[in-house]
């Protein structure tokens, strides 16, 4: 059964950090590109990273740029997103998902995770 499922969320100040891990299971995740989507409250779905299956590159959205840092560990079949200095307006429920391109569009990829909450309040 293919699988992606997604932990590190939770509840954080203004200024802390999250490291938000997805593994894979039913299929090889070396073989395809990771990103990772957040959905706020009656906002659409946005792409915030993503990284390709081949040489690495990544992107970043401009409002997480020098504070997110997506990563890959292929012997363990698991994505990670590293979020720092985080700020209210990254409250939402974050996806991971895998696919043939490294893409910011939702429709780009193939498999999703179930969502985690991230929530920064004081």
């Amino acid at each position: 059964q293919v699988q992606l499922v997604e932990s590190g969320g939770g509840l954080v100040q203004p200024g802390g950090s999250l490291r938000l891990s997805c593994a894979a299971s039913g299929f090889t995740l070396d073989y395809y590109a990771i990103g990772w989507f957040r959905q706020a409250p009656g906002k659409e779905r946005e792409g915030v990273s993503c990284i390709s299956r081949n040489d690495g590159s990544t992107y970043y959205a401009d409002s997480v740029k020098g504070r997110f840092t997506i990563s890959r560990d292929n012997a363990k079949n698991t994505m990670y997103l590293e979020m720092n200095s985080l700020e209210p307006e990254d409250t939402a429920v974050y996806y991971c998902a895998a696919g043939p391109y490294a893409v910011v569009v939702p429709r780009g990829y193939d498999y999703w995770g179930q969502g985690t909450q991230v929530t920064v309040s004081s």
